[in-house]
């Protein structure tokens, strides 16, 4: 009988030891909080900003990351340790499939964030390193809106940049607290200014804040906009200024380049000169009054053709050229015939229209289309695709499907 005790003791310290050095270095409270379909409202609207990581336990990026993702949110919570402002998170892809169909997951690892329960525009696509994911959450929570003393730090603006302006009595509104949280969410579109008391009292009623869109004037011939709508509703503030501040025609940089080729359209591109602002205020105004209705079928983008000096060089093009317009399909690039084609209403509409019937495709391989009246000329070597180049690597992602 005694020896049956020992025996069950010495099992029972045994699990005792398994359970205390499970709970020392596997803690629960450490590392990335996991979401489930069950916890995704719920930690999305308890935080003011949400970092998540969609992983499956299959890819060898994520496995890769995931350490590296868990002690990045230990050091977070130690630098930020206040409920409800920031909270790293991580759903596994496989177990929960329809968070990550909400969210249109295509490769793994995944890092997006949200904020004040919106989906960040951009994901992160940055260095993925302990200390890169902490200045990048560091910047995220830094406060958006640059104060002014005087009106005449508004004179000086970046006339290259979209611009919503606040002019407050007090900063302890309710109004006040919407619009932080629209810039939070829009910071990366646009620039949010604000004054307050004497500074801004000529520019709005007493006790009657006004909100001012100001367009990035460098580009466009927009003109500045006055918000109309109720300033405590953070749904209608916030679609009033993100349909300012992301412009239908965007201008590409390398930075940008991936995840604008992730969004699967083509682009209709405008090379120019970068001092050329002309061809760019003309090619807005063209694409606002003439392709509206194809904006759901195509990007319409502005490049540097200096920077982007390969793709013309691929049309068997230069600066000398500059402007040009061309087609990229993620297939083929195809080139606009005459730019000065652009002031003859609805030539554009059906550079984009042949696009889609196929026809810019035939003539590419095969010359004119017997009916055509237009004069192309039959490339030697078909131009591939420049851009697609510039797509997500499959050196640092899983691809659960070709997009392009």
């Amino acid at each position: 009988m005694d020896s049956f005790r020992v025996a069950v003791n010495v099992r029972y310290i045994f699990l005792l030891y398994i359970w205390v050095s499970h709970v020392i270095y596997n803690p629960t409270d450490s590392g990335a909080v996991q979401i489930t379909q069950q916890t995704l409202a719920s930690t999305l609207a308890s935080n003011e900003l949400v970092f998540i990581n969609f992983y499956a336990e299959w890819c060898r990026f994520s496995n890769i990351l995931m350490p590296t993702f868990d002690e990045t949110a230990d050091q977070i919570k130690s630098l930020f340790p206040q409920a409800g402002k920031v909270v790293l998170a991580k759903v596994d892809c496989d177990k929960e499939t329809d968070v990550a169909s909400q969210f249109h997951i295509t490769k793994y690892p995944t890092l997006k964030i949200v904020r004040n329960g919106q989906v960040a525009k951009r994901e992160y696509r940055g260095q993925r390193s302990t200390d890169a994911f902490v200045t990048y959450m560091k910047t995220q929570l830094e406060d958006p809106i640059i104060e002014f003393k005087s009106l005449t730090d508004l004179v000086n603006l970046d006339k290259n940049k979209r611009i919503i302006i606040g002019y407050f009595d007090v900063k302890e509104r309710v109004e006040y607290d919407t619009f932080r949280k629209v810039a939070t969410n829009l910071k990366e579109d646009c620039q949010f200014h604000v004054g307050f008391g004497e500074v801004s009292q000529q520019m709005h009623p007493p006790q009657q804040p006004i909100i001012v869109y100001r367009p990035d004037v460098e580009r466009t011939n927009d003109l500045d906009e006055t918000y109309m709508g109720q300033m405590t509703n953070f749904s209608e503030l916030y679609a009033w200024c993100s349909e300012r501040c992301l412009p239908l025609v965007r201008e590409i940089t390398f930075e940008n380049a991936e995840e604008l080729t992730e969004e699967g359209l083509p682009f209709l591109i405008l090379f120019h000169h970068p001092n050329d602002k002309d061809s760019i205020k003309r090619f807005n105004e063209i694409v606002q009054t003439q392709l509206l209705n194809e904006k759901s079928s195509i990007n319409y983008l502005t490049a540097d053709g200096i920077k982007f000096a390969h793709p013309l060089h691929h049309l068997g093009k230069g600066e000398s050229d500059l402007p040009l317009i061309a087609i990229d399909s993620f297939k083929h690039m195809y080139l606009f015939p005459n730019y000065q084609d652009i002031e003859t209403p609805g030539k554009l509409k059906q550079f984009i229209a042949d696009l889609y019937s196929g026809k810019l495709h035939r003539e590419y391989h095969n010359g004119p289309d017997p009916e055509s009246t237009e004069k192309v000329t039959k490339p030697a070597v078909p131009l591939e695709s420049s851009f697609k180049k510039l797509a997500p690597s499959k050196n640092r992602y899983t691809l659960l499907k070709e997009e392009l």
